[in-house]
């Protein structure tokens, strides 16, 4: 059968770097893509860019959209804006790209229930695209960004099996690898792999910046560091330095996993601080050797 995203319009609520970087795809892909966005602005610049086909902030573009994709932040996919909510096509299949599942797939099944006219709770698919760059807002939008990247569903027991299928064939039109596990799971994971950097990333730059400033007289030792910092400080801070909403948004919505994945690099920390105060220069090593071992494993 040609998939939904085929056979009916596809739209796209938001079109900041996943949205904007899905329309793309799905336009060259022969898709028919309406999105909808907040502002006259970022509707004026998208339409310049050739993110969608039709791009309005009227939530009426969405009419005639057999699958929509809510590219909204955590807060606004948790808090929806009532009239979006309303104007869904009913028997539409619902998907979302945030990067947490459970408080998401919950609220948004009992929307879709609660709305009623066709809006069904179990055409709702959580899902979320593991891609991004530093970069956010309209001008973020880019081609391939989900190229060989998991895309994770996280359905519900009762989640519309078609549904699935249609989200399922949605990722894998733009490349994307996909995968399903359960909500619970999927925070977990990501807790670990993906807002715990946000944090290590930050906790980084926070202490070059305090250990700089004891660095040297009048300023010369935060200078030197500054500009020594070169490709390996940039790699291992880019997450950290990045949105501020979006870490903000990722600690209050997985709060218990990431306290939980704190938790667990703290230890670490605290064991590779007691080798190196100790001068255990052997099993400093045996350890980074482990952890050469172990980074091809999450690549």
């Amino acid at each position: 059968m040609t998939p939904l995203w085929q056979r009916a319009p596809v739209g796209v609520v938001g079109l900041g770097l996943i949205g904007g970087s899905l329309g793309l795809d799905l336009m060259a892909a022969g898709a028919r893509v309406r999105a909808l966005v907040h502002r006259p602005a970022s509707a004026a610049r998208a339409r310049e860019r050739g993110l969608a086909g039709e791009v309005s902030t009227d939530p009426s573009v969405l009419r005639g959209c057999g699958l929509v994709v809510l590219a909204l932040p955590l807060d606004r996919l948790l808090d929806p804006d009532p009239a979006l909510v309303a104007a869904l096509p009913a028997g539409a299949v619902i998907t979302d790209v945030g990067s947490v599942k459970e408080p998401v797939l919950r609220r948004w099944q009992g929307l879709l229930r609660a709305a009623g006219g066709g809006r069904d709770g179990a055409r709702f698919v959580a899902s979320h695209p593991m891609a991004g760059t530093a970069q956010a807002g309209v001008e973020a939008g880019v081609t391939g960004l989900f190229r060989g990247r998991p895309w994770v569903a996280t359905p519900a027991p009762d989640t519309d099996p078609e549904a699935l299928a249609a989200v399922r064939q949605l990722a894998e039109a733009v490349g994307a690898r996909w995968l399903c596990c359960e909500a619970d799971a999927h925070d977990r994971a990501v807790a670990l792999i993906s807002h715990l950097p946000v944090l290590v990333g930050a906790a980084l730059l926070q202490a070059a910046d305090a250990g700089a400033a004891e660095a040297g007289a009048g300023g010369a030792g935060a200078a030197l560091v500054r500009a020594l910092a070169s490709s390996g400080f940039a790699d291992t801070t880019r997450v950290g330095g990045g949105n501020p909403e979006l870490g903000l948004l990722m600690a209050r919505t997985n709060r218990e996993a990431l306290l939980a994945a704190l938790g667990h690099y703290r230890q670490a920390i605290e064991i590779l601080e007691t080798l190196v105060e100790r001068e255990e220069w052997p099993d400093l090593q045996r350890s980074l050797q482990r952890c050469q071992r172990l980074r091809p494993d999450f690549l």
